[in-house]
């Protein structure tokens, strides 16, 4: 795929997207209106958990606490019951608290709007960091999770080992207009199309432009 072909796929890639379930962090973000802190809070969730779970448990928290102050109040054993059965759960639950009260005690209850300032709390990493700033903030970032690593580099626009150099590598060909929803856009067609094994090439609609650089089995 060339940098020319993106225009193309993406107005195919935004047409798909109305097709499939919205992914979880951005649904949760839409419903809250894009509350940095609750933006946060869904993306620490939703790490290696279902979009049906992350959506389920993060509405839960959320009505027992949905600002740092809250949050910072409760008890461990009050998240971990109302975030089960998202993926390490206990852990992810001390991670939350500990989250809300940094955020109480050193920054004024609000979350950072820098990646360097998100990068400092504690379980934040780049993935999460981009989700707050492209969401919470509207800022420019380039969200790279499983899906838009492994589809740019089935597309040939990347040749990349890991989400992290993916990120990079798409900072200097990605033109910028599509910084925000390439996550959106890829996530959904990732769980919908692309997947990681044996993908549906025969009933995609990007195929045409598709190096399917890696992919040894189709359907």
């Amino acid at each position: 795929m060339h940098i020319s072909d993106l225009p193309k796929v993406f107005s195919i890639l935004k047409k798909e997207y109305a097709r499939f379930q919205t992914p979880a962090v951005t649904e949760v973000a839409e419903e809250l209106r894009a509350s940095p802190f609750r933006v946060l809070i869904s993306c620490i969730i939703s790490l290696r958990t279902k979009d049906d779970v992350t959506r389920a448990a993060s509405k839960r928290l959320f009505t027992l606490a949905g600002t740092p102050e809250t949050a910072a109040r409760l008890k461990q054993k009050e998240v971990e019951g109302a975030i089960y059965p998202a993926g390490f759960y206990r852990t992810k639950a001390k991670t939350i608290i500990d989250i809300s009260r940094e955020l109480v005690e050193n920054h004024s209850s609000k979350v950072p709007e820098t990646m360097e300032g998100l990068l400092e709390l504690k379980g934040v990493g780049r993935k999460t960091a981009n989700l707050v700033l492209t969401l919470g903030f509207g800022k420019p970032g380039i969200c790279v999770d499983t899906h838009v690593h492994r589809i740019t580099n089935r597309w040939g626009l990347v040749s990349t080992k890991t989400p992290s150099a993916t990120e990079y590598a798409l900072r200097e060909v990605l033109p910028r207009r599509y910084w925000i929803p390439i996550n959106d856009l890829l996530v959904a067609y990732g769980q919908n199309v692309c997947a990681p094994l044996s993908p549906l090439c025969s009933s995609c609609a990007i195929s045409g432009w598709c190096a399917r650089d890696g992919v040894k089995k189709s359907r």
